[in-house]
């Protein structure tokens, strides 16, 4: 069993920088792509970010390509997700997501993840 949790969120103004952190417990997530999705008031959640269990390919929603970065140091058990030049429409609960086992690239299904971690929330402020 792989329990996930998120930290790092809080309240930034416009045009700032988040970086969030999900440390995964129960055994390694070294095998497992990773993803971050995002769920904001009366919205589905949706894919944000994935990255494969090697690091090697990388996924991005359109709208975060050249803003957010996601990264994943195994050592540590960690996946991250760099959030720059942030706007008001990235206000939502963020998701850490570890894929199937044996799944090494990511992609953007959440039937395509077994553990979820409890959220974190972003606000951007205008």
């Amino acid at each position: 069993q792989v329990q996930l949790v998120e930290s790092g969120g809080g309240v930034v103004q416009a045009g700032g920088s988040l970086r969030l952190s999900c440390a995964a417990s129960g055994r390694t997530v070294t095998r497992n792509a990773m993803g971050w999705f995002r769920q904001a008031p009366g919205k589905e959640r949706e894919f944000v970010a994935a990255i494969s269990w090697d690091g090697g390919y990388i996924k991005l929603l359109d709208s975060v390509k050249g803003r957010f970065t996601v990264s994943r140091d195994n050592a540590k058990n960690t996946v991250y997700l760099r959030m720059n030049s942030l706007k008001s429409e990235d206000t939502a609960v963020y998701y850490c997501a570890a894929a199937n086992s044996g799944l090494k690239y990511p992609g953007t299904g959440r039937d395509e993840y077994d553990y979820w971690g409890s959220g974190t929330q972003v606000t951007v402020s205008s």
